[in-house]
């Protein structure tokens, strides 16, 4: 795995088929040293929810929009921490 450096952190990163992938525990370790609890959180937030099935939609030919509407409704909102961030 490579690494590129960004705001002082070592984020690790690979190629495959012409694609480029990224580490989000190293981005989440930026954040909070204790980066599983923030990646089942940003997993569960309704932004990433909503992210998630328009690339499903354009990737996906057997997507269903249906049963993928019951995880959307029970996904929670981005909430602002009283420094502004989420």
């Amino acid at each position: 795995m490579e690494k590129i450096n960004v705001l002082s952190k070592d984020i690790s990163f690979y190629k495959e088929r012409n694609e480029d992938y990224i580490c989000i525990t190293d981005i989440a370790k930026y954040r909070d040293a204790r980066s599983d609890d923030l990646i089942k959180n940003w997993l569960r937030n309704r932004n990433t929810i909503e992210f998630l099935g328009i690339w499903e939609r354009l990737n996906n030919p057997n997507f269903n929009p249906v049963e993928f509407d019951g995880f959307r409704k029970k996904a929670g909102l981005n909430k602002l921490d009283s420094k502004g961030a989420i």
